[in-house]
């Protein structure tokens, strides 16, 4: 995980800047008054310009970084911070100033909202939280040096505002450099442009293996939006043609085909036993059986396969699937075609789909789409004598413990095919199935249920099966009219640049899923602003060095805090951390507000509110500073999810404005004491909305996610119209 671990890294001194920026100009607008006789209007102009400048390019960033790619916006981001800090170190006047601070708001909105969805987009499932934790570590690492520096320059007899705020041109050209020449373009928006074969290189890059076979097919199928998907339930084990053959209920049985050559697998509907999954996620399961009244049945769903994930969290070894492990190892680990490689591999057996599913060749056929599944499934009279190929005596068990390859998607899921042939109406031709199913284990301990598909009905046990919930849905890249065609070979594909190109962008928010997940990503993030400005209005340090070098002390606890936070985000989860944190909010709020209904000595007074207002902080950059972009740039599916988060962006940014300008009303109407008072009021309802309608999303991938959104929606909808 080092390259994504690095990448990460890099990607995150855009938000390093931006920390730095917010503390220095909270220290240079004391010698900016002063310098240029600014009155307190002007005054707050010249310190919100970058808040504007921020709202104002979130509008547009998303639906760039869509067209664009997400490197690109990057790149421009830290070209604005080098050109607004060289501006600044200029600034004749206080209109060159506030221009040098719009073109920084620029720089700040780009950084914050796509350094969380990049980061997303390309780490692990069962370290992204982790990851996506670094923009606030680095945010607040970025204001400590920053108030450090402030400091440092105030000690002396004249300070220079444009100095402190011109260093920031320093570490943007190190951000510069990052971009251009290290961070590569997101995986997931090359393949949503069709070009496979960057993706795949990406991809090897950072997984430091070669063969992505397994995750380059999930970022494929996560292009999907808006099909039908079912949670069902299957047995599943290695199978042969001879258990078909003799078993009376062959017909039930289906093959399972995985993402490399050589990789299927037999399975069959469960009977007599409904998973804990499919009961929740059926009309009845999801509405009736539950404790709470009003919790989303997104959140129940969510809740009931973490119950079967180890507490370590997700993780690419599969812990949840040794077995499955086990029997995808019996597959060829260095099949002679690469079934994601360039034009060269693709002559021979990949023909009949190039001309096919083409609609492209010369130039752009390495960026066609060729594994043993799609690129050339059998013919009929082919599947009857050797299925494509595929092996089939395999074991499932090879060795207790033994790790998943490339076929596992995180968080241990796992993802498959099914193609099968139907017989039509009145004898006719066979009408063609094809089927995209995510897997996850059921039950106890893997390995704990040891038989066979035939033991199920009485017969002598001849293998092993497990039993695993299905995510069951349309492959993101069938084309039915494709099929339509007299003679089609296997299910006929379409290029993955022509299916996220379908239909309006903005038609797909109209989604139930995508609704869903707006409705959380956009409440999220306006419940979390909440008093953080009051409280650093309560310090009240009167010396304006002192008052820097507090800030910096303050800066400086939160640090470990957050470094904490990051080490649970894949353990305890997103959603437990908020549960958690938000009441230490509450009661802090409520601390303050007494402290100032009541008469105590200054010292005292400031004892308290020093140790409300540093609990406070380390708390809320522990879990709801990095949590609601850590969520927002989880929750939404790759066709829209820069749209989303540029949504969720705005209305972040304009819930920011809201608290910033409303503060000095509230405080000349109702004192600091109500204001805490509001403030804790809305940190009450920011955990009970976290609680009925906020799930845990900790090492599921993201397009598991956003399927289970989809489920999650509709079941509701379902329900609310009977």
């Amino acid at each position: 995980m080092n390259g994504a671990t690095l990448v990460a890294i890099a990607a995150c001194i855009g938000n390093f800047l931006q920390g730095w920026d917010n503390a220095t100009i909270a220290g240079a607008i004391v010698y900016i008054k002063k310098d240029l006789n600014l009155d307190s209007s002007v005054e707050g102009l010249v310190v919100a310009m970058s808040l504007i400048g921020a709202t104002a390019i979130t509008t547009c960033s998303g639906p760039i970084s869509d067209w664009l790619g997400r490197r690109p916006m990057l790149i421009i981001s830290s070209c604005l911070y080098f050109i607004s800090g060289l501006v600044m170190l200029w600034s004749p006047n206080v209109y060159i100033l506030c221009l040098a601070r719009l073109l920084d708001g620029f720089g700040i909105g780009l950084a914050v909202t796509l350094v969380p969805l990049y980061i997303s987009e390309i780490a692990p499932s069962d370290i992204r939280g982790q990851l996506n934790t670094l923009p606030q570590f680095t945010g607040s690492g970025g204001m400590f040096l920053s108030y450090c520096m402030v400091f440092t320059m105030s000690l002396s007899a004249s300070p220079s505002w444009r100095l402190m705020l011109g260093v920031l041109s320093i570490p943007s050209l190190l951000y510069f450099a990052l971009t251009v020449f290290y961070l590569p373009e997101s995986p997931r928006w090359l393949v949503s442009k069709g070009r496979m074969l960057e993706a795949k290189q990406v991809l090897q890059s950072l997984r430091g293996m070669g063969d992505v076979s397994g995750e380059l097919a999930l970022l494929v199928e996560g292009l999907g939006l808006g099909g039908e998907t079912s949670i069902e339930e299957y047995v599943i084990g290695p199978g042969d043609d001879d258990d078909l053959a003799h078993d009376n209920q062959a017909q039930d049985k289906f093959r399972l085909y995985g993402p490399e050559q050589g990789l299927s697998w037999v399975a069959k509907p469960a009977t007599g036993r409904q998973s804990s999954l499919a009961l929740l996620a059926s009309r009845q399961g999801s509405m009736v059986n539950q404790n709470v009244p009003l919790m989303d049945p997104l959140v129940t769903l969510f809740g009931s396969v973490h119950e079967k994930f180890p507490e370590s969290g997700g993780s690419m070894r599969s812990m949840i699937f040794p077995n499955f492990g086990s029997m995808f190892s019996t597959a060829d680990p260095h099949p002679k075609h690469d079934h994601w490689d360039d034009e060269e591999s693709l002559h021979g057996e990949g023909e009949d789909y190039r001309s096919e599913a083409g609609g492209g060749g010369g130039a752009d056929s390495e960026d066609e789409l060729h594994s043993p599944l799609i690129s050339r499934q059998p013919t009929n009279v082919e599947k009857d004598s050797n299925l494509g190929g595929v092996r089939r005596h395999s074991s499932l068990f090879q060795g207790q413990g033994e790790t998943v390859g490339s076929t596992g998607i995180g968080g241990g899921w796992q993802l498959a095919w099914q193609w099968s042939g139907k017989e039509g109406e009145g004898g006719g031709r066979k009408k063609e199935g094809f089927k995209r199913v995510y897997l996850h284990q059921e039950g106890g301990a893997p390995g704990s249920r040891r038989g066979s598909l035939l033991s199920i009905h009485g017969s002598e046990p001849v293998g092993d099966y497990i039993q695993a919930a299905a995510l069951v849905s349309q492959p993101a890249l069938y084309s039915k009219e494709l099929m339509d065609q007299q003679h089609p070979v296997g299910p006929a594909m379409v290029h993955p640049s022509e299916t996220a190109g379908k239909g309006p962008v903005w038609a797909a928010l109209l989604d139930p899923g995508v609704k869903s997940a707006l409705l959380v990503g956009m409440g999220i993030q306006i419940l979390q602003q909440a008093g953080v400005e009051v409280l650093l209005s309560n310090l009240g340090i009167s010396s304006e060095s002192a008052s820097f070098l507090i800030s910096a002390f303050t800066t400086l606890l939160m640090l470990p805090c957050i470094a904490i936070a990051m080490r649970l985000m894949d353990i305890s989860g997103r959603r437990t951390l908020l549960l958690a944190t938000i009441p230490v909010l509450i009661v802090s709020l409520i601390i303050l507000v007494i402290s100032e209904l009541i008469n105590l000595s200054s010292v005292i007074h400031a004892v308290i509110s020093t140790t409300c207002v540093i609990v406070y902080f380390c708390c809320f950059v522990a879990a709801y500073g990095p949590i609601p972009n850590i969520l927002c740039a989880e929750i939404f599916p790759t066709r829209v999810r820069g749209l989303c988060i540029a949504i969720c962006a705005l209305v972040f940014w304009v819930g920011d404005i809201i608290v910033t300008y409303t503060l000095p009303v509230m405080l000349s109407s109702i004192g600091l004491g109500g204001a805490f008072g509001i403030y804790a009021v809305v940190c009450a309802v920011s955990w009970v909305f976290v609680f009925l309608k906020v799930p845990e999303t900790k090492g599921m991938p993201l397009e598991v996610i956003t399927e289970f959104f989809a489920v999650g929606a509709r079941q509701a909808a379902a329900a609310k119209n009977e």
